[in-house]
Formats: structure tokens, sequence, C-alpha cells
């Protein structure tokens, strides 16, 4: 998803480097925004000079296209035990309970870095929304597996659609995110899992 150099170019050092660089930038975007977020920043809070940043990205989007691979790698990283697995009432029901865990666990701050990136940037850089759109489809797919897999062992009806449900289950789910996020509570969140389960239960 990235314009970057291939790392299989790098060196270790030299990808130590740039993962570092882009740690510390999503960071700042996630706290500031990406754009008030500057190269200037970043290379401040990353102790790197400016040719050193543009050794590995040639320019600001590159690098706003980075943290977004990076914040699609926690966000599936988060759900590792459970995106693919998803092929039973009983499994999504763990994965809700999981998600609601974890907003618990952070007192329900930040919301979804991949929501937070697509409201400030899919209306202002095409490029960025591609990126987002790729992201969101990878999650998507993890969920939508696993409803596939019920779907051909017959545990869902012969007239649910996998596909449709996978996309109101992610839809839902971002929903939850931002009504938890500017609530302070993981009720919505909950909720909106529960409703979207209760009906892929009803169609079993």
């Amino acid at each position: 998803m990235s314009t970057l150099k291939s790392s299989r170019a790098l060196t270790p050092k030299g990808t130590a480097t740039r993962d570092r660089i882009v740690a510390i930038a999503a960071r700042l975007i996630a706290k500031h925004g990406a754009a008030e977020t500057t190269i200037e920043d970043v290379c401040e809070a990353a102790r790197v000079s400016p040719s050193q940043l543009y050794h590995y990205f040639k320019n600001k989007m590159a690098l706003v296209r980075a943290v977004i691979a990076f914040q699609t790698q926690a966000v599936m990283d988060n759900q590792r035990d459970f995106l693919g697995h998803l092929d039973s009432v009983a499994a999504l029901r763990r994965w809700r309970d999981h998600l609601v865990a974890l907003q618990e666990d952070g007192g329900c701050k930040g919301g979804c870095p991949l929501g937070t990136l697509s409201s400030e940037l899919a209306e202002t850089s095409p490029q960025a929304r591609n990126a987002l759109a790729a992201s969101f489809e990878v999650w998507e797919e993890g969920i939508r597996s696993g409803l596939r897999a019920m779907h051909e062992r017959g545990v869902l009806r012969r007239d649910a659609d996998p596909e449709r449900l996978a996309l109101a289950t992610l839809a839902a789910l971002q929903g939850g995110l931002l009504l938890t996020q500017s609530r302070r509570d993981p009720a919505p969140l909950g909720v909106a899992l529960d409703v979207v389960i209760d009906r892929i239960a009803s169609l079993t």
C-alpha cells in the first residue's frame, strides 16, 4: 500500500530506522491529525534529519501511506486470534467480547485509527482514500471468510448472503467504535455488534 522503497533494499539498521519513523509518525498523526503533523514534527520526534527521512519516504503522502499500513497491521494484530476464524455464532460473540474489552481497557479513547484517518483524509487525498479502502477490505475479508465457511457448511441458510453480512458487520463495528469514543462508553459498540450477530444467528 506504499510508494516507499522496498524494505528488502534496506539494511537491517535502515529497516529499523524506517520502522521507527513510521511508528512515531503514527503516534503524532493519531494525536494531532495528518494535516497538523509536519515532516519537521516527525523529524524532531524521531531525531532524524529531513534528508534521512526523505531517504525512506519521497514525500509526506508516502509517509502517510506507510502510517496507514502500520495502523492496518496494528488493527489486524489486535484481532489476530479471531479474524479468519469467525465461522460460528459463538466465535462471533467471542470476537465481540474481545473488541468491547479492548475499548474498556483503553478507556474508550482513540476510536478506530483507520476510521479516524478516513474521516480526515477520504475527501482530501485520493491516494490515502484508496489505501484506506484497501485496508478496510482486508478487515472485511477477515470477517467474510468465516461467514462464507458457515454458509458452505450449511450453518447459514442458503438465502443468507455472507458478503452483505460481512459488510454490515464491519459497518456496525465502525459506527459502534465512533459512538463509543464520543461517549466514553463501550455500550454502543457492544449493542451494534449484538444486533448484527443476532441477525446472523437468526439466519442459521
